[in-house]
């Protein structure tokens, strides 16, 4: 299985610690397809959400958080394999 896309997103407190800082996963994924489903889904969920392509693979491709809107809104498929 090769991935070469990943989404990094916030994780929601859970409410346990008053003054918690805000750590992020991150999962991969083979596809910008299934990339974009998932952090649609954390998008909507009112997350903070990043995204891009794993290095080594190019065109190096980073999205962040500001433009995840757009991202997420296009059509466009990028190749990283091209």
């Amino acid at each position: 299985m090769k991935h070469t896309w990943y989404v990094t997103f916030e994780v929601p407190p859970d409410g346990t610690l008053s003054k918690r800082r805000h750590p992020r996963l991150t999962k991969t994924f083979e596809t910008e397809a299934a990339a974009k489903d998932f952090a649609r889904t954390k998008f909507n969920d009112g997350l903070i959400v990043t995204a891009g392509t794993i290095i080594p693979h190019v065109p190096r491709v980073a999205i962040p958080s500001v433009d995840i809107p757009a991202w997420l809104g296009s059509a466009r498929q990028v190749d990283p394999d091209q």
